[in-house]
């Protein structure tokens, strides 16, 4: 018995237009044509397509759905274990997506309310990059630092957010005017101003030692959505990270009284602030180190 190209979409629930394209690159070519030039299927080819469909909806490419069926001993298990595996890995990712997700309405539904005028009035031009937001939720969200960081940002009210953000304006110049002034990294001056973003990071979301202040620095250094948390790019200088970064390392090593930095441990890293109700994506910029491990200025 043979079927009509009309009967086979009708019944696999797929477009005339589907099968038509799979005819013309080879991967189902019915098995007949009727007298006047129209395609005609057999059975064989309905299992051909029951099996196509089936691998376009683990997510197979074309492509590889007709590797597997030229030689399905041969391919069908390594293309299936592989698949396996990246689905697996999808799950787990959108699963990690849907815990961000559920954070972020538990922040809109605890956090502060703001209009766009206070939100500025409070935030001024420090922005939230929401991708960044994601991937430090997504890296750190198993930490229990991470959660008190994020469970404390949203507890806090609207004037808790405008000493916050007044306290760290202060803290901003005392950077910038120690970057400016050409204050050596390790210098008093400069681990001072390092000691008070540790002792702010504490005071206002999660406590901070020394070696989790240190990672906090790395992704400064590391990632310029990160370092916009604190320096907003109209006020960043070429190296202003990096000196930050180094400043915090050495004054991590004075409060160790000179130790050697320890090993890694799983400490989190805290999100400076929670998820807003506006992500604006900033700007990035790209610092390179001269030789003696101060960003050149």
């Amino acid at each position: 018995m043979s079927y009509t190209v009309g009967q086979v979409s009708a019944f696999a629930g797929v477009t005339v237009r589907t099968l038509h394209h799979y005819d013309r690159t080879g991967l189902l070519s019915p098995g007949d044509r009727s007298r006047t030039g129209y395609r005609r299927y057999d059975d064989a080819d309905l299992a051909r397509l029951q099996q196509i469909l089936f691998y376009r909806e683990l997510g197979f490419a074309l492509d590889e759905i007709a590797e597997i069926l030229a030689d399905p001993q041969a391919n069908a298990l390594d293309h299936l274990r592989t698949r396996q595996r990246r689905l697996a890995e999808e799950i787990a990712r959108l699963q990690r997506l849907a815990e961000v997700a559920e954070r972020a309405v538990e922040v809109q539904q605890t956090g502060v309310s703001l209009t766009p005028e206070e939100r500025f009035e409070v935030f001024g031009e420090i922005a939230f990059d929401l991708s960044y937001a994601t991937e430090a939720h997504l890296k750190w969200s198993h930490s229990d630092g991470h959660r008190e960081a994020m469970a404390r940002a949203a507890a806090h009210t609207k004037e808790d957010w405008r000493r916050l953000m007044g306290e760290a304006a202060d803290w901003r110049a005392e950077l910038l005017a120690a970057f400016d002034d050409g204050e050596p990294v390790d210098g008093e001056r400069a681990m001072d101003v390092a000691e008070a973003h540790r002792l702010h990071v504490t005071r206002w979301f999660t406590p901070c030692p020394p070696d989790m202040h240190r990672r906090i620095a790395d992704d400064f250094a590391a990632d310029p959505r990160a370092f916009a948390l604190v320096v907003p790019p109209s006020q960043q200088r070429p190296g202003l990270a990096g000196y930050l970064h180094e400043a915090v390392h050495a004054n991590a090593s004075r409060r160790a009284g000179g130790r050697p930095r320890p090993l890694p441990q799983p400490l989190p890293l805290p999100l400076p602030l929670p998820l807003p109700n506006d992500t604006p994506h900033m700007r990035k910029t790209h610092e390179d180190p001269d030789s003696h491990g101060r960003l050149a200025r």
